[in-house]
């Protein structure tokens, strides 16, 4: 019969066994996270200033692999989450580039008219993809620019110039940071979409990209000859999803959500729902909608990201959620540009 003594010495060893087993497979697994970001460094082309910067960025990158591995592991999921560019990024960062940077745009909205209000949800078409219509140009990258709303607004103006005149230009969103100075937008800090329409009209119009190219800050205001025009601009009803899809099924619509949060940075496919946020602080375009193979309804976005973000640049979002704001916020701000 063993002895109290050597019942202690065996447990302890046992303890000490698998302690050993458990450090091995944390130094494994760190081990394997190195070779990931490294991987990943490679890919994005990211290079750190220093190793205490890159030791740093390490623990950042290796927190949100692990959010985004337990997020994905989760069942009855609608999307996923992807490694994507902004995988070394905190939250707050990522927010503080690539959202409003804090801009918090006025709720007040004087009154514009709708010109879709009589239109009958029943006529409009089960399915939209403006890009199937050749009226969306390729994804854009705002890069470190809080420009969103600058997107946001020439994405929507793409849409009804092609519409109207059968010519798609890729237009200036650097001419809005630029110029657009004087109402409520502040360039790289931030700006709203409406406050883009009235310069827009005011302007007479925006220039090519071509000839006025995207530089990622603010730059100093410039002339060029502008391409394509728009008369006026409208507010679709505040809190209105239907109302929405009358918008989105005539035109792209300029669209404000909450878009700081951690499953909007790292989302990388499927149909985005559950439960976000509606303070409002990116602008996106909606360029469509439809139903997925599951049964669940979606609007189509276009973002700003790049194409290495979400599904090649592009955003499902639910549609017709119980909340009528809408899912993070989409239905509370649309507008859209008139001819």
């Amino acid at each position: 019969m063993a002895t109290p003594k050597a019942l202690l010495l065996a447990v302890l060893g046992c303890a000490c066994f698998f302690s050993a087993i458990l450090a091995a497979r944390e130094l494994s697994d760190d081990s394997a996270m190195v070779v990931k970001h490294e991987r990943w460094m490679a890919q994005y082309n990211r290079v750190y200033m220093n190793d205490v910067e890159k030791a740093q960025r390490f623990e950042v990158f290796k927190a949100n692999v692990k959010f985004i591995e337990s997020f994905n592991a989760a069942s009855n999921r609608k999307f996923w989450l992807g490694i994507n560019q902004f995988a070394d990024l905190t939250n707050d960062e990522f927010r503080a580039t690539k959202t409003n940077k804090g801009f918090h745009p006025s709720m007040a909205r004087g009154p514009t008219g709708f010109r879709y209000e009589n239109v009958s949800i029943d006529a409009l078409p089960m399915t939209v993809d403006w890009r199937a219509k050749g009226a969306v140009t390729p994804i854009k990258n705002q890069g470190q620019c809080g420009c969103c709303w600058a997107f946001s607004a020439v994405a929507a103006m793409e849409g009804i110039v092609k519409i109207s005149t059968g010519k798609l230009f890729s237009l200036s969103e650097q001419e809005l940071v630029d110029c657009d100075i004087n109402g409520e937008s502040q360039g790289c800090d931030g700006g709203e979409m409406d406050d883009a329409f009235k310069f827009i009209i005011k302007n007479g119009g925006l220039a090519n990209e071509s000839s006025y190219p995207y530089i990622a800050q603010d730059g100093k205001c410039k002339r060029y000859k502008n391409v394509a025009t728009i008369k006026g601009y409208e507010d679709v009803p505040a809190n209105d999803e239907a109302a929405l899809m009358k918008a989105v099924a005539n035109q792209p619509v300029s669209v404000a959500v909450d878009g700081g949060d951690r499953t909007f940075q790292f989302y990388s496919g499927g149909v985005m729902s559950g439960s976000c946020g509606t303070d409002l602080d990116h602008g996106i375009a909606a360029i469509g909608y439809g139903t997925a193979s599951d049964g669940t309804k979606y609007w189509l976005m276009k973002n700003s990201w790049g194409t290495t973000w979400g599904e090649n640049g592009f955003l499902r979002m639910e549609k017709g959620i119980p909340d009528k704001s809408g899912m993070c916020g989409l239905a509370m701000q649309p507008s859209y540009p008139t001819e």
